[in-house]
């Protein structure tokens, strides 16, 4: 196994510009905050974008930024995560397997937040939401695009994080619990995939960053204090690509 790297070197890791050149990679949740810039600068450095969403209007926006700046087209998975059955997964696997024939990689960014309220105030239908969207669906999906993550040469699994998911903290219940579950779902496939072929699983955590949900957490922080989701790229360039050869297992931290 690679040397695993430190935040700083992570922060400070710049990529080359064809990076992910002739890959293709998946990004849920692609429509904002991280997702988005995630999936920009994944065709940025090269990459076909599979573009995950719920909402049509965003995903065609996103589309056409990015074909305006010259990057390799994108392909759209119109997939509301939360309501999806068995179907739409085997539909987004037969179109990756008859158009591109393997997934490079794959960055499970889509979450839902739920709710910041004691345990014993937790509405059970809110619980099994979150836990579906933040845990249920990144297991299913891996298992279902699993054969065409085995068929790339060199592919990339990376999970998303949260700091709540190692130590659990007081209001954030089903997501904390979600977060720690896809810690463990992480170590699992990892272990399941070493010494198996070239397939890495990783999971990362962006931590403080101007997004929506960070937003829905804590409406009364200030949004000009935190780190833009375009300045913390470089972990996920770094982990999405072929310069995390040999690391797999591993918790990793933006900032």
């Amino acid at each position: 196994m690679s040397t695993v790297p430190d935040i700083a070197t992570l922060r400070a890791y710049q990529p080359r510009p064809d990076l992910l050149n002739d890959r293709v990679i998946l990004v849920t949740g692609a429509t904002g905050g991280l997702g988005r810039a995630a999936a920009l600068s994944f065709a940025a450095h090269g990459a076909t974008v599979i573009l995950h969403g719920r909402n049509r209007r965003k995903l065609e926006t996103l589309n056409d930024e990015i074909l305006a700046a010259g990057h390799p087209a994108p392909a759209l998975a119109l997939i509301d995560l939360e309501k999806a059955q068995a179907p739409a997964y085997f539909d987004l696997r037969d179109q990756l397997a008859s158009q591109y024939g393997r997934l490079d990689g794959l960055l499970h960014n889509a979450g839902l937040l739920g709710g910041l309220m004691p345990i014993e105030h937790h509405p059970v239908d809110l619980w099994h939401r979150v836990m579906h969207v933040n845990l249920t669906v990144p297991f299913v999906l891996t298992q279902v695009l699993y054969t065409q993550l085995q068929a790339s040469p060199d592919a990339s699994v990376v999970f998303t994080g949260s700091g709540v998911g190692r130590r659990g903290r007081a209001f954030w219940g089903a997501y904390a619990a979600s977060k720690a579950g896809v810690e463990n779902l992480v170590q699992t496939l990892a272990d399941e995939a070493d010494g198996q072929g070239t397939l890495r699983v990783n999971c990362l955590n962006p931590g403080r960053t101007r997004t929506p949900m960070r937003n829905k957490a804590y409406p009364a922080e200030d949004p000009a204090t935190l780190p833009d989701p375009d300045s913390l790229m470089g972990p996920y360039l770094f982990l999405i690509g072929p310069d995390s050869r040999g690391i797999n297992g591993a918790s990793l931290d933006c900032q």
